[in-house]
């Protein structure tokens, strides 16, 4: 976290300035298409929105991290040690990792409902033992507490100009694009893993399944059939997109551009994949570095624009410094 972002969202504890650029640093090492995105956004709302993908990207990585040597009894274990401490720093400001102390703050700061984060945990708890998804409508329910839920707690940050109500669909639907965006970017990566987050039913009606897939993964040998179910898996994340499209301009207008760059470059990854033709089991698709310069650059233009258009009126949502603060935070 820099110096500026801290000091803009009034964060002045050592002890949570370190906790919230511990959070800076997880997503900016293991996000970075929507780092990149983060950095459009007003400097006094970047910590919060570190603060919420940190925390997420921690308890991923309890779960995924191949380079970890838990078994999956320990990672539960894990997950519901991080589970207990986020319930007490809800309650009480504290948490023993930093992680956790700067999602607890952002929570009071912002009034995120707590039973988003216990939605989010619950998802990352199946992973350890659900392997596939037999249907679009049982991914959907994983993918509530794993990726909708994200929209959600991202909503009071960024704050609307509509009723939450009318937004709030657009933005969970945002975050289910983004992660069937990765789903279909690291279909091989999770196969590895034991992991099948495409639906059997959508693979199967392309004449695919898990041993397929294995085999092609395995060999490096490619299959029509694997590939026409890919181009469907690309159809059906477009539609989820075009669903959270309208939700951007409910938005404050001084976060649009940061959450429409967020969009194009997501959007960019599956343009990636098709223009390898759908080899995502052998290897994986990423935007040039170029190409996303060039959006994060537009981005940039739309802000600069922005400032010198009349007020917008005021976010509907509490934005940064609006919500009922803990007794000594200073703002």
């Amino acid at each position: 976290m820099t110096r500026r972002e801290l000091d803009a969202a009034g964060i002045t504890e050592p002890g949570l300035r370190a906790a919230y650029t511990r959070c800076r640093q997880l997503n900016s090492r293991h996000g970075r298409t929507y780092f990149l995105a983060t950095r459009l956004l007003p400097v006094e709302r970047r910590c919060a929105v570190h603060s919420l993908y940190g925390f997420a990207r921690w308890a991923d990585d309890i779960v995924d991290d191949l380079d970890r040597r838990e078994t999956p009894t320990e990672r539960d274990r894990l997950l519901l040690l991080l589970e207990s401490d986020l319930t007490h720093a809800l309650r009480t400001g504290g948490g023993e990792e930093p992680v956790v102390r700067a999602v607890a703050d952002t929570a009071e700061r912002y009034a995120i409902e707590p039973g988003l984060f216990a939605d989010f945990l619950a998802s990352m708890r199946s992973d350890l033992n659900v392997t596939d998804y037999a249907t679009y409508a049982d991914l959907r329910a994983y993918m509530h507490g794993s990726a909708a839920v994200i929209g959600l707690q991202m909503l009071p940050v960024l704050g609307t100009v509509t009723a939450v109500e009318e937004a709030a669909p657009h933005a969970a639907a945002l975050g289910v694009a983004f992660q069937l965006t990765n789903f279909l970017r690291d279909v091989g990566e999770d196969l590895d893993r034991g992991r099948v987050y495409l639906p059997a039913d959508l693979l199967a009606a392309h004449g695919v399944d898990r041993p397929l897939l294995e085999w092609s993964r395995r060999t490096g040998r490619r299959d029509p059939r694997i590939r026409a179910a890919f181009v469907a898996a690309d159809a059906m994340t477009r539609d989820v997109y075009r669903s959270a499209e309208p939700g951007i301009g409910m938005l404050d207008p001084r976060v649009r551009p940061c959450i429409g760059t967020a969009y194009t470059l997501y959007g960019g990854i599956l343009d990636a994949i098709a223009d390898d033709d759908y080899a995502v089991l052998h290897h994986r698709s990423v935007v040039p570095r170029r190409r996303r310069a060039r959006t994060a650059a537009v981005g940039l233009l739309r802000i600069m624009s922005a400032r010198f258009r009349a007020p917008a009126p005021d976010p509907v949502t509490p934005a940064h410094g609006t919500v009922p603060q803990r007794e000594g935070l200073v703002r």
